[in-house]
């Protein structure tokens, strides 16, 4: 399988999960702010699904000792923050707009493929960076 066929698979698996936590935190969640507990409960089990996979799938990177693997994290959760940003900005410019479930996690799944694409440049370039 091409790392282009893993990463779109990657990034698909990483979506349904963080539309997945969102729905259930909506569905569970008598807070007035579930909109923005969502939100952030599906972008974190994203991340840490994505990070885990492209680590080992896209990038061949091995684990290094707790500091190194620090500051990859770091790295890729900056990464990921404009990206993060775009989405959510997508994702509430759709529900604003179309005032439905459905329009919302529309734009959820155009803002993360539009960040995930981004977020590939960065990741190769800043964080799992080939030596030499």
């Amino acid at each position: 399988m091409t790392v282009a066929v893993r990463y779109l698979l990657f990034a698909a698996l990483s979506t349904l999960a963080n539309l997945a936590v969102q729905r259930l935190v909506i569905q569970v969640s008598t807070s007035e702010s579930a909109l923005i507990l969502s939100m952030l409960s599906g972008t974190a089990a994203g991340f840490a699904i994505k990070y885990v996979l492209d680590k080992r799938w896209i990038f061949e990177d091995q684990y290094a000792a707790s500091a190194t693997e620090l500051k990859k994290i770091v790295l890729y959760g900056a990464s990921g923050v404009a990206t993060t940003v775009m989405f959510w900005a997508t994702e509430l410019s759709f529900l604003h707009i179309w005032q439905s479930e459905r329009a919302k996690y529309s734009g959820a799944v155009l803002g993360l493929a539009i960040g995930y694409a981004a977020k590939y440049a960065l990741d190769r370039a800043f964080v799992f960076r080939k030596a030499g």
